[in-house]
C-alpha cells in the first residue's frame, strides 16, 4: 500500500469473523454487521502538541485493535478496503496470546 497516514490517524483493515449461526440459521451476508476489529496497516508519525512536539502513538503496525461500529471512514485503496480513524477511536489493543485462543 502507498499510503502513509498523518499525524495520529491509523490506516486499518478489518478482521473477517467466523460465519454466524443463530438456531441452526445462517445468517446472509447483507444482514451481518461488520467487524469491529482489525489489523493496524499503518500509522501517523503521532499527534503534534500545541507546543509543537510530537507524542508517538501507543498502537504500532501488525497490532490486532478493537473499535466502535461507526468508527473511522471507509477508503478503497488498490482494490481492497480499509478504515482510517484517529488513535483516539481505537478501543485498545488485542494481546496477541489471547487473540490466537
Amino acid at each position: 500500500m502507498n499510503v502513509r497516514p498523518l499525524h495520529d490517524r491509523v490506516i486499518l483493515q478489518r478482521l473477517e469473523e467466523n460465519e454466524q449461526r443463530i438456531g441452526g440459521i445462517i445468517i446472509p451476508d447483507s444482514a451481518k454487521e461488520k467487524p469491529q476489529h482489525g489489523k493496524v496497516i499503518a500509522v501517523g508519525k503521532g499527534k503534534v502538541e500545541k507546543d509543537g512536539k510530537v507524542t508517538p502513538l501507543d498502537v504500532k503496525a501488525g497490532d490486532t485493535v478493537l473499535f466502535g461500529k461507526y468508527a473511522g471512514q471507509e477508503i478503497k485503496v488498490d482494490g481492497q478496503e480499509y478504515l482510517i480513524m484517529r488513535e483516539e477511536e481505537i478501543l485498545g489493543v488485542v494481546d496477541g496470546k489471547a487473540a490466537k485462543k
